[in-house]
């Protein structure tokens, strides 16, 4: 399963050289990867005491993004293991220019046991075929 959202760059997300800050682009990935959690099924909830941490993050920025830029973040499931999985993510800008890709790994996490655990179902299924 791929997801899209779409973001506008604003003036809180520029930095001193006149473009998106680097660390901006990792809170535009993680409202990509929110939102794929969310169309996969998978709701954070304190009750279920379940989450998902980021254990690798690799970015490589290919262009600059500027004040006013349309992005378009797509995001899709590449690997599953056991405990852990890999999305990939792609940055677009309004002329549809390839900006940014990102590689996430993450690792299911029991927050009271305070370690990984199993890849729910919810997210283990939009793996088939990858």
């Amino acid at each position: 399963m791929k997801t899209v959202i779409n973001i506008n760059v604003k003036e809180t997300d520029i930095d001193d050289l006149g473009h998106v800050n680097n660390s901006i682009y990792v809170s535009y990935i993680e409202k990509g990867r929110r939102d794929w959690y969310q169309k996969a099924g998978f709701v954070f909830d304190e009750k279920q005491s379940l989450g998902t941490v980021v254990l690798r993050l690799d970015i490589l920025y290919l262009q600059e993004a500027r004040l006013g830029d349309s992005l378009k973040i797509i995001t899709r499931p590449v690997r599953l293991g056991n405990k852990s999985f890999v999305l990939h993510q792609d940055i677009y800008n309004q002329l549809n220019e390839h900006i940014t890709e990102a590689t996430v790994t993450s690792v299911m996490f029991d927050t009271v046991l305070r370690k990984s655990t199993q890849v729910v179902a919810e997210i283990a299924r939009h793996f088939e075929g990858c």
